[in-house]
């Protein structure tokens, strides 16, 4: 299993609204374990959504789906407004 990390630096005032768009339409639209959290001891404003895969595989399948749902897309236009960078960590699970 892998777990798959999306983590952001939201601008001031951006990551309580950031995290609310994320959990609101990732809970809606992923079949699997998702989560939405934000940081209490690191960077200011850092929101990390959390999911997890069983693949590489699976994750392009993921993204794939997502980069071809237009009312997803829809539903999360001006998001890339909310942050000022990004990146992804992937890690795998031993267990």
């Amino acid at each position: 299993m892998l777990i798959v990390r999306e983590v952001f630096v939201a601008k001031p005032g951006c990551a309580s609204k950031l995290a609310a768009l994320m959990k609101e339409n990732m809970q809606a639209s992923w079949n699997g374990s998702c989560r939405v959290m934000t940081d209490m001891t690191g960077d200011f404003n850092r929101v990390v959504l959390e999911t997890e895969v069983e693949s590489l595989a699976e994750l392009e399948k993921r993204v794939q789906e997502y980069m071809g749902n237009k009312t997803l897309h829809d539903k999360m236009k001006g998001y890339t407004d909310m942050y000022q960078t990004g990146g992804r960590e992937i890690f795998r699970v031993w267990s």
